[in-house]
């Protein structure tokens, strides 16, 4: 994982530097807010890790520079793994470096969440700044799918209400304060559908998770 996460960081730091997929500009510091931060809900969540090792279909939306979906998919081979992200540039360069990375067991796709059908089980997760509910509104599917949020220390004062009204739709099935040293309080926040959720969309104009993996 140093060698992954050295490389990572040089290809952010140089080669594509100019597409600002990173504020860090120092190693230990990326090592630590990106790449262990990305890994370690799997490393600390029984929850997170038991969903994630049956289901082994990933779909991370709005992933930015690469995060979590890079460093999940390095650890995990024998998973597949999705990217969704709006911003196309960013996902053509995203998928360029998960090649030279050596990484085989990734597709990406320039969408919103919205105009994706889920419809294979799977683990979703967002690492994206959002609220909770907003993003899980959004969230067309004809399956039981499981939901990760990767959120801060202002979780509870900022989401509250959030937290309630997402209640109606999902149970909350992980909700867990993780160990990153030199990080501010972090939390994995994770959601079940109740039952088989549809946006506002008609499916048929929706490109289907089964297309892209």
């Amino acid at each position: 994982m140093e060698e992954f996460s050295r490389k990572y960081f040089e290809l952010l730091t140089t080669e594509y530097a100019g597409i600002n997929l990173t504020r860090i500009n120092e190693y230990s510091e990326f090592e630590v807010k990106q790449i262990h931060d990305s890994i370690v809900p799997y490393e600390e969540s029984t929850v997170f890790k038991s969903y994630v090792d049956k289901l082994a279909i990933n779909v991370d939306i709005g992933f930015g520079g690469g995060f979590p979906i890079l460093p999940l998919a390095k650890i995990l081979p024998n998973n597949k793994f999705v990217g969704i992200e709006t911003r196309n540039k960013k996902c053509v360069v995203v998928a360029e470096i998960a090649e030279k990375l050596g990484l085989t067991n990734l597709s990406f796709i320039h969408s919103r969440i919205e105009d994706v059908l889920i419809d294979r089980p799977c683990v979703c997760t967002f690492k994206a700044v959002g609220k909770v509910n907003d993003f899980l509104s959004k969230i067309n599917t004809t399956e039981s799918i499981v939901v990760f949020f990767y959120k801060g220390p202002g979780f509870y004062e900022q989401e509250s209400d959030q937290l309630e009204l997402a209640k109606k739709n999902w149970d909350v099935i992980e909700n867990l304060e993780l160990n990153v040293p030199g990080t501010e309080k972090r939390l994995i926040i994770g959601f079940k559908n109740k039952s088989v959720l549809r946006g506002t969309k008609s499916t048929k104009q929706l490109v289907k998770l089964s297309s892209i993996l």
